[in-house]
């Protein structure tokens, strides 16, 4: 495991969403009020793109079905025993690493 390179700060804005690929993962990158969060693209439900997912403060919906997950940590708000991965985050020089 190691931080990849995925984005620079301002290709996200606040509040929005981005789908990466890292490593040969698929991973939603998300900017809450400058702080970056990392889960899996996949939702657990029926494999919806969470990163086009709809997004609001620490939550993102599922565009397919509707299921809610906390971008902090990729738990399940819909389904509380289900769950999708979530990675570790940084900033250098502008751009954002994710750990993979």
């Amino acid at each position: 495991m190691g931080f990849v390179e995925v984005a620079k700060i301002e290709e996200i804005k606040s509040g929005e969403g981005k789908t990466i690929e890292a490593n040969g993962k698929t991973i939603a990158l998300f900017n809450s009020d400058g702080m970056f969060y990392a889960i899996d693209n996949t939702c657990a439900h029926r494999q919806g793109p969470l990163g086009e997912g709809y997004f609001d403060g620490k939550l993102v919906t599922c565009p397919l079905h509707g299921w809610q997950y906390d971008i902090t940590n990729g738990e399940c708000q819909t389904m509380p025993n289900m769950h999708v991965a979530s990675y570790k985050t940084k900033i250098e020089y502008g751009k954002i690493f994710v750990e993979v």
